[in-house]
């Protein structure tokens, strides 16, 4: 046999290096730039805030006072930050055309913006991308205004080239990589760990079921560790001995029965055949005809016996019936349902009768039919919405009803529902993980009680199933 689950180890661990890396590569590079681009636009905005409010409006008012003498404080100042930022700022007046401006190198200012609004970068901060196509690559731009007696006279601009951010979060990245590489490395000791501790023990257990499919019950597992597998080595090594004591058994019961049949056919053949050959006269005849009918009634008795055993193995199913309050069973399994029911947001409305309401059935698979229904009612159901179970009393009868508000089943399917391993067409995308025997299973145990099942569905409204219960007492 080849050492498969060997090979499939070493490939997890392959496939597990190069999705680290793949995840490092894209995910965490793209939260990084993410995370860097958040903080340069916050600094950038603090920055430009700062010089709108403390410097800039000088320049209106001292304009409006001394004819725009502060113009060369204005371009000292903005040159300043530009060192200081290795940015481009640009100072322009409330219709977007061009004040002043101070830019990095290789780079120009427009004489005024075109299509200028100051609002064009909505609920952020900052605006990415070359600017109305005045950079020859991707900026980060933020834009303060600057106010002058309560009124906003101008904006400044600061762009910021975006192949900074990519070159800090390169800094950043590196020793994430060393560090990815030293992990996947050290991982190297989980996979010996797994090949010690996992691979070689299954390998010993894999190899004792081999024998025991061969008949040889007198393999022995050696059993060196005191965890689940060495648990599980101890268990098949039990088993072995049970199997070989129970083979023991099965052969000494075909012995016992064979005996129990050999003498009393033994007898009828010997008394037969002594009766045919004039062995035993005629009026004896009466006394062995009487030995012979009560052989042959050993022989009935032991048939039936055997027939009665294998009536109770092959049983299908086997009712414990007692009287219980049905109300409680469905409080308690839609109490189950609570860690189903939170993440999507449905609740179970449980409509039920004053007092106590007691039925005649088997508490254990009642509560199965329960949970199977409540189970397709929330897989079923959409996000928001509500499942109600309602008990009514009618007669002699407890009906209970479990309702949903999902997609329904086509009237065409409606008779098709109860087959095993049916599912339909429109249950398949959201039901990943059913095997389409839960409704045969209720329908099963229904019918072992003689009570009735229905179902009202219409496809985009909901479902509803409906069964009774005869009431105790």
């Amino acid at each position: 046999m080849k050492s498969m689950l060997h090979l499939k180890f070493i490939a997890l661990y392959i496939i597990f290096g190069f999705l680290c890396l793949f995840t490092t590569a894209t995910l965490t590079t793209q939260l990084v730039e993410d995370r860097l681009m958040e903080d340069t636009s916050q600094t950038l905005y603090r920055e430009a805030t700062l010089i709108a409010s403390d410097y800039l409006p000088s320049y209106f008012s001292d304009s409006s006072a001394a004819g725009g003498s502060s113009i060369d404080a204005v371009q000292a100042q903005l040159a300043a930050m530009r060192l200081y930022l290795d940015a481009s700022l640009w100072f322009v007046d409330s219709t977007g055309t061009m004040i002043t401006s101070s830019n990095i190198e290789n780079t120009s200012a427009p004489e005024a913006i075109e299509d200028f609004d100051p609002a064009e970068s909505g609920g952020n901060q900052y605006i990415s991308g070359t600017y109305h196509g005045y950079f020859d690559e991707d900026v980060i731009t933020v834009m303060a205004p600057v106010t002058e007696g309560f009124f906003t006279k101008g904006y400044l601009l600061i762009h910021s080239p975006a192949e900074n951010i990519e070159l800090r979060c390169g800094a950043v990245m590196f020793p994430v990589y060393i560090s990815l590489a030293v992990i996947y490395l050290l991982s190297f000791i989980f996979l010996l760990g797994v090949h010690f501790i996992v691979y070689r023990p299954v390998k010993k257990i894999s190899e004792a079921a081999q024998q025991y499919a061969r008949g040889n019950l007198d393999y022995e597992i050696p059993v060196t560790a005191h965890d689940e597998v060495g648990y599980l080595s101890a268990s098949l090594n039990y088993m072995a001995a049970q199997l070989k004591d129970m083979d023991d058994y099965q052969k000494k019961i075909v012995a016992n029965v064979s005996h129990d049949f050999r003498s009393p056919l033994t007898s009828i053949k010997g008394y037969a055949e002594a009766m045919a050959d004039g062995t035993i006269p005629p009026e004896m005849y009466g006394k062995y005809l009487n030995i012979i009918l009560f052989e042959t009634e050993r022989l009935t008795d032991l048939t039936r016996d055997l027939l009665t055993l294998n009536e109770f193995d092959t049983k299908e199913l086997l009712l414990s019936k007692a009287e219980f309050d049905i109300q409680e069973v469905i409080k308690k399994t839609a109490a189950s349902f609570e860690a189903v029911c939170t993440p999507k947001h449905i609740s179970i409305e449980l409509l039920l009768m004053p007092g106590i309401v007691r039925v005649y059935a088997d508490r254990q698979k009642i509560q199965q039919v329960l949970y199977n229904l409540i189970d397709n009612a929330i897989k079923f159901s959409e996000n928001d919405s509500s499942v109600t179970v309602e008990v009514t009393l009618k007669n002699e009868k407890a009906f209970i009803s479990v309702k949903d508000h999902g997609i329904g089943i086509p009237r065409k399917e409606l008779n098709k529902i109860w087959e095993r391993f049916y599912k339909s067409d429109l249950s398949r995308g959201k039901d990943k993980k059913g095997t389409g025997l839960g409704l045969s299973i209720v329908k099963e145990v229904i019918q072992a009680h003689n009570e009735n099942i229905n179902v009202i569905s219409t496809e985009g409204v909901g479902t509803e199933f409906i069964f009774s219960l005869s009431r105790a007492g």
